[in-house]
């Protein structure tokens, strides 16, 4: 690569910041999506998630039945500036029933903001997406949001913190007040106290450094009483805290925490303008060559590679399309550029490709490591699928976890059998919704299986309002599964389980409950059982 090439993108690639969004539902994940859209200049007013009829629906939620019902179903992925940076931002679903969807976004990020609803603390999903960034040894960083609120002791928080999730805290900032009295933060890095005024509208105005120093008394803001309060908790925190190491936030031993209001603009700026300077720009990723070593990819080599992490049909219903989301990891795209397609040893062209600013498509001449990119996709691209420019081998595959819910489907009105074919081809082809067959009658009607219930429902929603199918669905009577590995004819299958086979051909027996389950793993120790894949 010419030297002046290699030198833009290891320029461009210290520019970029990739990094999802997680949370348990209703913690304000999306509304921080939109402040920071905000602050970025790309919104100029954000959406209400679930506000009332007549507000606008969230800008990082496309889909219909986002808008509809004020939650995140599917990842957005979206690509702005801010303060000299180039921002790729992940906002993954909150609810469990979409948490597949979540896992594999989070291949895609090389950082995470946390964010916990200050009144709940660690809640039961953010507690399990936790424990996929520590997996992939993601840097997390907190943000303590609803402060504004009636919140619980920042300390109890975060000792919560270190006690369920096991990592360090370090607060970066410290709150002026709690609840109704919530009216600014200390930065504890500065010793600098950040006002912010209300505005009639419910959020407020940019933040006001009305204080330079917390030893310097403003009466008309904060009584006496409540500045030697404060000044005895940043006391304490500074003798018995955690102060913050960027090294062990790195390697996932230690968390920054934040705290603010996402719904009232308090501590956005603050969070956003650290994050630029703590979280990691695309670093190094392991692939396994094609004798199954481990090999080493450089994010700044010349040498352009990617994965797809997700892929999404019809969102341009006009268009009926699906489009393949890559993460670039290393090296330079330039448009039309050809790759070699790994899975199917074929080179392909990337032409037509284009990231996303909000819901619109913006088409792209040249991508770095840590861009996110999308691509039209006819059917040859598959989650996990691996392109370079060199080729020889494969990203790591992604993660798939066992179903816990079992359906069969039918269209309402049979003459709509190559609609709903296609439609959950393309869907399934997503990867929310599996699909198999019973072992043994290939043939027969498939069966559809999923992570949660509310999967369920986007199927028919979307089948009708994307492919114009309303269908039935009747639920199966099994509440758990396990892949198998082993002779398949010596498996002792308990009466009521159902053996059968999946997509890509690997055997999974269906359970109707745990006990049944673990009864099948005690008659079959020569069988291996997998929960995921």
């Amino acid at each position: 690569m010419d030297p002046a090439i290699l030198a833009k993108v290891k320029r461009e690639t210290q520019k970029r910041r990739t990094f999802a969004i997680i949370s348990h539902p209703d913690a304000g994940k999306t509304t921080l999506t939109e402040k920071l859209l905000l602050y970025s200049g790309m919104l100029r007013t954000a959406g209400m998630v679930g506000g009332r009829k007549g507000r606008a629906g969230a800008a990082s939620d496309w889909m219909g039945m986002e808008q509809e019902r004020g939650i995140s179903i599917t990842t957005s992925a979206m690509q702005f500036l801010y303060k000299d940076h180039v921002v790729n931002v992940l906002d993954t679903p909150g609810h469990q029933d979409f948490s597949e969807d979540t896992y594999r976004t989070l291949s895609a990020a090389d950082s995470v903001i946390m964010v916990i609803d200050a009144a709940k603390g660690i809640e039961v999903q953010t507690l399990k997406l936790f424990d996929a960034c520590r997996l992939r040894s993601i840097p997390v960083i907190t943000f303590m949001n609803k402060m504004d609120l009636p919140p619980r002791d920042p300390i109890d928080l975060m000792e919560e913190i270190e006690k369920v999730l096991k990592i360090k805290c370090a607060p970066i900032n410290w709150p002026i007040g709690l609840g109704r009295e919530f009216q600014g933060l200390v930065d504890l890095q500065k010793d600098e106290m950040i006002f912010y005024d209300k505005t009639s509208s419910g959020g407020s105005t940019m933040p006001n450094r009305e204080l330079a120093h917390l030893n310097v008394a403003y009466h008309a803001r904060l009584p006496d009483g409540k500045l030697n309060e404060l000044q005895d908790n940043i006391e304490l925190l500074r003798e018995a805290g955690n102060s913050f190491n960027q090294q062990d936030f790195l390697d996932g031993k230690l968390s920054p925490v934040f705290f603010g209001s996402a719904m009232n603009n308090f501590g956005i700026e603050s969070l956003f303008d650290s994050f630029i300077e703590l979280a990691p720009a695309p670093t190094d990723r392991v692939a396994n060559d094609l004798d199954g070593h481990e090999v080493n990819i450089c994010a700044e080599e010349d040498e352009f590679s990617a994965f797809v992490f997700k892929l999404q049909a019809n969102m341009n219903p006009k268009h009926r399309d699906c489009v393949a989301f890559f993460r670039i990891i290393s090296g330079h795209y330039v448009k039309d550029m050809m790759v070699k397609h790994e899975r199917t040893q074929k080179k392909v062209r990337l032409s037509r490709p284009h990231n996303l600013q909000i819901s619109d498509r913006q088409s792209l001449e040249e991508a770095f490591p840590g861009d996110v990119i999308g691509v039209m996709n006819t059917g040859l691209f598959q989650i996990g699928d691996t392109i370079s420019s060199k080729g020889g081998f494969n990203f790591k595959p992604l993660p798939q976890f066992q179903p816990e819910l079992f359906a069969t489907i039918q269209p309402k009105d049979l003459g709509k059998r190559k609609s709903i074919d296609k439609g959950l081809a393309q869907l399934i082809a997503e990867g929310a919704i599996q699909i198999m067959w019973e072992y043994g009658n290939e043939l027969g009607s498939p069966y559809l299986a999923a992570v949660g219930k509310l999967q369920f429902e986007v199927l028919q929603y979307r089948l009708e309002y994307e492919y114009d199918v309303k269908t039935n669905l009747q639920p199966l009577p099994y509440t758990c599964s396990s892949w198998v590995q082993g002779d398949i004819e010596k498996f002792k299958k308990p009466h009521s389980s159902k053996i059968v086979k999946d997509r890509l051909g690997r055997l999974m027996v269906l359970f109707v409950d745990k006990w049944e389950k673990n009864y099948a793993i005690k008659e079959n120790p020569n069988h291996k059982f997998l929960d995921y894949s």
